[in-house]
This record gives C-alpha cells, sequence and structure tokens, in this order.
C-alpha cells in the first residue's frame, strides 16, 4: 500500500509541478493539461510499440507536450481568446488527436513490451519489487525538482515569475510577456506529458481517457501542499507540490478502502476530489488555521489578566 501510494504521488507529482507552472508562477488558467497526459501516454505507446526505447519515447513525450503548450499559446495570444476558454479548446482538440496517435484505438496495452520499469527488473534483485520503482521514482522526481529549481534562479525564470504577479513591470523592462508566458505553458504541458507517459508504462496501458479530471486533482494536490509548507523559496515550492501530491493520493486511498462504510464507492472519487478543493478554499480565504492559533490564546492570556 504504501508503494503504490508514493509511486503514484511520485508519478503524478510530475503533472502537479506543470500545473505549478502555469496556475501558480504565471496565473495562466491552462485546461490543456487534461489533454496533454493522455497524449503522452499515446505518444509512449505509439513509440515503444514501433521498437523505439523507451527513454527515447519518453523524450518524444514530453515534446509532444510541448508542442501543446505552443498551440495553446497561439489560440490565445494571436486569437485573442480567453485563457480558460484557449485551454479548453486545446484539451478537446487533442483527444481526436490522441487517437489518430494511437492508430485510432482508445485503448493500447504496453504488457507485452519493454518500459523504463520492466528493466528495472534487470537492475535491482526481484526481492526489492515495487520499491524499485520508488527508488528510481524518487532519483526521477528530485533531479527534475533541482532542474527547475535551477531554473527559476536563471533570468528568464524570475521573469517568469515576475509574470504572473506583475506583468506591467514585465512589460516596462523590455520583455515580450508573450514569450515568457508561452514557454511557461509549454513547459507546463510538457510535464503532464511526461507525466502520462509515465503513468501510461506503470498501468501497462495507455488510454486517451486517462487525462478526464487530471487538472482538477493537480489544484487540490498543489493546494494540499500549500498547508504542509509555506514559503515563497522556489525549492520549498517545488517540494510542497510532491508531497501535496502524495498527500492526495494518501487520501484519495483511503477514500476508496474505507469510504463504504458511509455508502461512498469508487464513483465518488470526484466529488471527494472537488469537496476537497472547495475545503481548501475556504481555508486558504478565512485562514481558518490563524483563527483557532489566536482562539487558543486568548483564555490563557485572559485567565492570566484576571489572576
Amino acid at each position: 500500500m504504501i508503494t503504490g501510494i508514493l509511486i503514484e504521488g511520485l508519478i503524478y507529482g510530475i503533472m502537479v509541478l506543470g500545473v505549478f507552472m502555469t496556475f501558480r508562477v504565471l496565473n495562466f488558467c491552462d485546461m490543456t493539461v487534461d489533454g496533454a497526459f493522455p497524449m503522452g501516454a499515446c505518444v509512449l505507446a505509439a513509440c515503444i510499440t514501433h521498437g523505439i526505447s523507451p527513454a527515447v519515447a519518453l523524450l518524444i513525450a514530453f515534446a509532444a507536450g510541448l508542442l501543446a503548450g505552443f498551440f495553446t499559446t497561439l489560440i490565445y495570444t494571436k486569437l485573442r481568446i480567453p485563457d480558460l476558454l484557449a485551454g479548453i479548446l486545446m484539451m478537446t482538440m487533442l483527444y481526436s488527436v490522441n487517437l489518430r496517435i494511437m492508430s485510432n484505438k482508445a485503448n493500447v496495452s504496453l504488457l507485452r513490451v519493454q518500459t523504463v520499469f520492466s528493466n528495472l527488473k534487470d537492475i535491482f534483485p526481484a526481492a526489492w519489487g515495487d520499491w524499485s520503482v520508488v527508488i528510481f521514482m524518487a532519483v526521477f522526481v528530485v533531479v527534475l525538482m533541482l532542474l527547475l529549481n535551477l531554473f527559476f534562479i536563471t533570468d528568464f525564470g524570475l521573469t517568469m515569475g515576475a509574470l504572473g504577479s506583475n506583468p506591467q513591470m514585465v512589460i516596462s523592462q523590455g520583455v515580450d510577456p508573450r514569450f515568457v508566458r508561452g514557454a511557461g505553458i509549454c513547459l507546463g504541458d510538457g510535464l503532464a506529458a511526461l507525466s502520462g507517459a509515465m503513468f501510461a508504462m506503470r498501468a501497462g496501458f495507455a488510454d486517451v481517457g486517462s487525462g478526464t479530471g487530471v487538472v482538477v486533482s493537480g489544484l487540490a494536490s498543489l493546494m494540499l501542499g500549500e498547508f504542509i509548507i509555506k514559503s515563497n523559496k522556489i525549492h520549498w515550492q517545488t517540494l510542497r507540490v510532491i508531497l501535496g501530491s502524495i498527500l492526495y493520493r494518501t487520501l484519495m486511498l483511503i477514500a476508496r478502502r474505507y469510504g463504504y462504510t458511509i455508502g461512498m464507492n469508487s464513483n465518488d472519487l470526484k466529488l471527494i476530489t472537488g469537496i476537497l478543493i472547495i475545503i481548501c478554499l475556504i481555508i486558504s480565504k478565512t485562514d481558518v488555521v490563524a483563527y483557532f492559533k489566536e482562539h487558543m490564546k486568548r483564555p490563557a492570556v485572559e485567565g492570566g489578566l484576571n489572576a
């Protein structure tokens, strides 16, 4: 159970890093993630079934996500369509594109082909089992986080961070905000596609419908992580993204396993996710935690004054 939570949390954590790029850094509502996630799975399946090595297939899947983000940027900037509608349009179109990528098949099995995870059996002892996948994903995600942290301390990365909070300042510095925003959107969708490719290898199949609701779960993970660690430093922000993804998968597992006691089943997971996001938004707006801390301190202060 623990290994399953960690593996899912780390795999989906890559997607949540992409959501963090668009929703938090750029303040851009990018629904393309729901289409880029299965696109990565479909591209990887098409590559592997045609004899391309899994490592190269992952890079191609990432590039496909970058391309999806590029077209979302074009729709947003050139056609002047709002960010939410641009993402929805791209997400809708990607469903047909993903079917084309998999030769009009809605589902492709990967059980009989070599993947990164199946190759781990030749590296780690058989007794390690799923822990070998956990170790691989942990190393992969840590390297990815370090690369993102290094990127965000560059001049371009700092400019991207400033764009989300103060676009006018970026414009006043003579930087084209469309280019910076487009680069961030491409990177976010590329990470989502990479996550989808990892998910397909772990699940043993690629499905065009695997991205339904992914962006919502990414937002829930993002908000949960913000409750765990509160910091403006980029290395803590990327770390809490991964921790939030693991916590979200833990909550979903608990809901699947023990929800039957209150009459809930797997069909209610989307409902649980939505309620979880609403609760997170309410807490973030009302600062309930600070209220309770102040409420707990008050009786002690009053008691001291009365004494």
